[in-house]
Order: structure tokens, then C-alpha cells, then sequence
């Protein structure tokens, strides 16, 4: 009995809250704010409403169970099946999974209660970035046996992969773990030629292979993935790409690869379109790599919540260094703290094997709103969470420009980076510099980066005199080249990751001849249109002559 996976992505029946009875057919993935979402006037349906699903119960033998997996459902989703409310899901950005099995039927109506309305247990609420609801990425079912591969285990994979690397680079210890549901004797490990048999004891089963001759993952140079496969008697089989790398952070040098420094540049990337909202097909995650590479960035901050497992493996197979973080941003809820603590252990457990994950994003500006000890002791339980979940790699958070450098909150995580929005919202454009001159005077011993930076543009608006505050795409591209100057000028900084790869819908926004938007991207909402940032990016980034 093998698994068998099938995409559960059309004959769906959609209705809003405030009008059940008009229900329409809608294909997933799907948002309901695709454009009131970004039309500004901050009025956006924020809500409940209804996706059902009428079926037959798939082929299924009294020995297997019948799952269902949603990559992202924005954001509390409560799915019931025959009137029988099977799960709770409260963050919108993680995948999850649903046992369906005890409340199947021959004919079935599933519905799931998909709100994005306002509360103040669920993050987030409060950022300049709209909150699109829906089920915006894919949903498959699962028929799988009674023995396998845990599913219930906060939507991670149930395959774990550690490579271990000796001193110089050339061999591998790559230490396996596996989660297992069900009756079950031993789990076969496959890498490459290699296979070992390892014995299941408490549902647990882990083993380790030597790897010679390593053929590490190089970023950008050398992306280079192996897979390790893993199977069950039963016939339930998963498996994982994974890379063999090392990273360090170091106060003079900046970020390490393989020992050797590794200077990064690149951007943040919000998961949306123009028309589409975040319901993104494959298509436009391809289409939005394919810039990032263009540009020549070797890394992407992938804000400000968990993205798609796709785009994740996008960042592996290309080399980009991503930066990945839970929406805990803007605003502390004393009430939330519960699921700050669940959104970042669907992070970690999701997304430990990808190589080109290397640090966790606990928070983002987050003290807009105030610092309380209550902000500081969530972000204490979510350092050591992170820690515990995966002592391999370390955590960061991006401070806003606002908060003092010298504040012990900006010294909790491993790692640190600042939002500076010098020389746009406030001051001029070289007290970036000047910032970055004194943090490393009095910190020589911390690792700084500058996680945001920007300045918004209109394509349409041109000026023969540049001045900050004109929206005029001459701004941007001479601000942008000032920031590229003063990074290529400081080695110590770890990363810089530009706001924004692409303008996003937010709905709150009115300004620079286009509402609904923010406007900092170096390319349009629409993908369309590099602004002419973008080829001073090109230049400074790319091997392209």
C-alpha cells in the first residue's frame, strides 16, 4: 500500500460570511481580497466564510486512513466533515493536515470556516501589509496506511536530515530521523547506493550514514541537494532534499559559507500579486525567483511569515541564503503568546531541512507599539524554542529604526538586524552610514545586518531634481545606490535584504498615484516593470557584464 497524494484543488463552492446564500464554484488556490485587498481604503472583507466540498471517499482499504493536507489557509481555518468538526487551525501561513477517516462516509460534504477577521489572539494584526483570507495555496488528500510517516505532528514532513561536516569539508556523518504513526518495526533508510534499517522504538527511529567525498551546498555557486528517502514495511515512504553546508556569523566578517565569508545581498519578498492576492500557482513563484536571480541577489528575506514549501525549495535548488520568520510583527498581544509559540514550531519542524534556511526570524518591529516585559519574555520562550527545535542554526529579529541600538532586547536572539529608514521617512540618506559606523564601534562583538531599507516609487513619476518624499523612480534608483555604496564599504554587515523585491498590496495605503499599494519594490506590483534600482542592483550583483 502506497501513499497515494491527490490534488484537491477544484469543485469547491465559496460563499462570504455576510451573504451565505451566494455561494460560486471557485478552483483553489483562492482569496477573497484578490482586489479589495488592494484597492486601498483599508475596507477589505475581513471575516468568515465558507469554502464546502461535496465527495465520494476515496478507494480505501479498513487498513489505511484518509488525510487532508492544507499548505495555507488564512487565517483560523475549522474544518468540519459531515457535521463533525474535526480541527482548529489558528495561523495563517503553515501547513496543516486533518484525519478525515473517522468521520468519512460514502458521500461526503466537507466545509472549512476560513476567517481573517479582526481578534486578538492570532497573529497578525496590525502591519502595513494586507491580510488576504482564503485558501490561497494548495490542498491535497491523503490515503495513506494505518503504519506511517506522522502527519499529525504540526505539518512537518516526519523525516528530519542533520549533516554534521568534519573540519575540512570533506566527509559527512548525515544523521536521519523519522516520526512514525502506527504499528511499525523499522523504517529503511535510503542515500544514495546506501540503505540502512533502523529499528522503530516509541515511534521514533534514527540512524546515521558516513558520507565521504562531500559535495557541499555552495549558495548561489554550487546549490548541489542530495535526497534521503525513507520507508516503512507498510509501503508509507517520504522523503527529503537537504544540503551539506556550514554557516557561521562573525562581528568583522559577516556571514560564512563553508568557512569562507560570503557577503550577502538581496531582498524581501512579500507572497503576493497584483489581481491574485497571495493565491499563487507555481508560475509566480518561478516568475519572482527568476527576478531575484536577474538581479543577482544571493539572499531573500522571506517576510513576514512563513512562504511556501515551494518557493523554500526554489531558494534550495537556486542557492539563495533565505531569512524566514513568523508574522509576529508590529504590535505585542499579551493574549497571542500562545500562538507566536505554535506559528514558530510549524516554522522550525517544516522547514528544518532546508539548506538554504539559516537563521529564524522571532519578530519584526516588533516594539511599534511599545516594549512591555511581557514583549521580552515572549521573545525569551521563543529564543529558547527555536534552540530547542534546532540547535543548528540561530535566531535573529528585525529592530525598528526607532528602537535604541543599545536596548538589551536588540542583544537577545544570536543575531541581530535593524530596519533603517534613513534618507526616506526620516533624516538623510548617509546616516545610515553613520548608524552602522557607531552600532560597530560600541558592539564590535555583535552581528548587525540591516534587514530593511527602501524608498517607494511610481514609475510614472520622473523629476530632472530627485528629492526624497517624491515617489519619482530617480529617488529610489539614487537612494539605492548610496545603500549599495555604503554595504560594499562595510564587510561586517551579515546581510542586506532591500524592502522590497516587489511592490505588495496594502490596503491601507494611499500615496504615490497608486492606493492599495506600497510602492518601495524594485519591480511593479504586476511583475511588468524594473525600476531603474533594479539595474543598479544588477550591476553592483550580478555576474552578468
Amino acid at each position: 500500500m502506497m501513499r497515494k497524494q491527490i490534488l484537491w484543488n477544484s469543485d469547491w463552492l465559496f460563499a462570504r460570511g455576510d451573504t451565505p446564500e451566494k455561494a460560486t464554484p471557485v478552483t483553489l488556490p483562492h482569496t477573497w481580497n484578490a482586489k479589495d485587498g488592494q484597492d486601498g481604503g483599508n475596507d477589505y472583507y475581513r471575516g468568515t466564510c465558507l469554502y464546502t466540498k461535496a465527495f465520494e471517499a476515496p478507494d480505501h482499504s479498513d487498513s489505511e486512513e484518509v488525510w487532508l493536507e492544507f499548505e495555507g489557509v488564512a487565517m483560523t481555518a475549522v474544518v468540519t466533515l459531515n457535521g463533525q468538526e474535526l480541527v482548529r487551525h489558528e495561523g495563517g501561513y503553515a501547513t496543516f493536515r486533518v484525519n478525515l477517516t473517522p468521520a468519512l462516509a460514502a458521500q461526503n460534504t466537507l466545509t472549512v470556516a476560513v476567517d481573517n477577521g479582526k481578534n486578538r489572539t492570532v497573529y497578525p494584526q496590525k502591519a502595513d501589509f494586507t491580510f488576504y483570507g482564503g485558501i490561497y495555496r494548495p490542498v491535497h488528500l491523503l490515503v495513506v496506511p494505518k503504519a506511517h510517516f506522522a502527519l499529525d505532528y504540526h505539518g512537518a514532513p516526519g523525516l528530519r536530515v542533520t549533516p554534521v561536516l568534519s573540519a575540512d569539508l570533506k566527509t559527512a556523518e548525515i544523521h536521519a530521523e523519522a516520526w512514525v504513526t502506527g504499528t511499525a518495526q523499522s523504517v529503511q533508510f535510503t542515500l544514495g547506493e546506501e540503505t540502512l534499517s533502523a529499528p522503530v522504538t516509541d515511534g521514533k527511529v534514527e540512524c546515521t550514514f558516513k558520507l565521504e567525498n562531500v559535495h557541499l551546498w555552495d549558495g548561489v555557486n554550487d546549490p548541489y541537494l542530495y535526497k534521503m528517502q525513507a520507508a516503512l514495511d507498510s509501503g508509507d515512504a517520504v522523503e527529503a532534499n537537504f544540503g551539506c553546508r556550514t554557516i557561521a556569523f562573525d562581528a568583522e566578517k559577516g556571514f560564512i559559507l563553508n568557512g569562507r565569508p560570503y557577503r550577502l545581498c538581496g531582498a524581501a519578498r512579500h507572497q503576493d500579486r497584483q489581481g491574485l492576492g497571495n493565491a499563487l500557482t507555481e508560475k509566480e513563484h518561478d516568475e519572482d525567483m527568476a527576478l531575484l536571480r536577474e538581479m543577482g541577489a544571493n539572499t531573500v528575506r522571506l517576510a513576514h511569515y512563513q512562504h511556501a514549501q515551494y518557493f523554500y525549495d526554489l531558494c534550495d535548488k537556486y542557492g539563495l541564503v533565505a531569512w524566514a520568520e513568523i508574522p509576529y510583527i508590529t504590535e505585542h498581544m499579551p493574549e497571542g503568546r500562545a500562538n507566536t509559540l505554535s506559528q514558530m514550531t510549524e516554522l522550525v519542524v517544516q522547514n528544518y531541512n532546508h539548506p538554504s534556511i539559516v537563521c529564524w526570524g522571532l519578530s519584526n518591529e516588533i516594539t511599534g507599539s511599545g516594549k512591555t516585559e511581557d514583549l521580552v519574555e515572549n521573545h525569551k520562550l521563543l529564543n529558547d524554542l527555536c534552540h530547542k527545535l534546532d540547535a543548528t542554526r540561530p535566531t535573529t529579529m528585525a529592530h525598528i529604526f526607532m528602537l535604541d541600538a543599545n536596548d538589551p532586547l536588540v542583544f537577545l536572539p544570536d543575531i541581530r538586524s535593524y530596519n533603517l529608514y534613513y534618507g526616506w521617512y526620516v533624516g538623510e540618506w548617509d546616516q545610515n552610514d553613520a548608524w552602522f559606523d557607531e552600532f560597530h564601534k560600541n558592539h564590535p562583538d555583535a552581528v548587525i545586518g540591516l534587514s530593511e531599507y527602501g524608498a517607494d516609487a511610481n514609475p510614472a513619476y520622473q523629476s530632472a531634481k530627485p528629492a526624497k518624499g517624491d515617489w519619482s523612480e530617480g529617488y529610489q534608483a539614487v537612494y539605492h545606490e548610496h545603500m549599495l555604496k555604503m554595504w560594499a564599504e562595510r564587510p561586517y554587515i551579515w546581510a542586506m535584504h532591500c524592502w522590497n523585491m516587489f511592490d505588495f498590496g496594502a490596503d491601507g495605503r494611499d500615496e504615490g498615484g497608486k492606493p492599495g499599494q506600497n510602492q518601495k519594490g524594485l519591480v511593479t506590483f504586476d511583475r511588468k516593470t524594473k525600476k531603474d534600482a533594479f539595474y543598479i542592483y544588477k550591476a553592483y550583483l550580478s555576474k552578468e557584464p
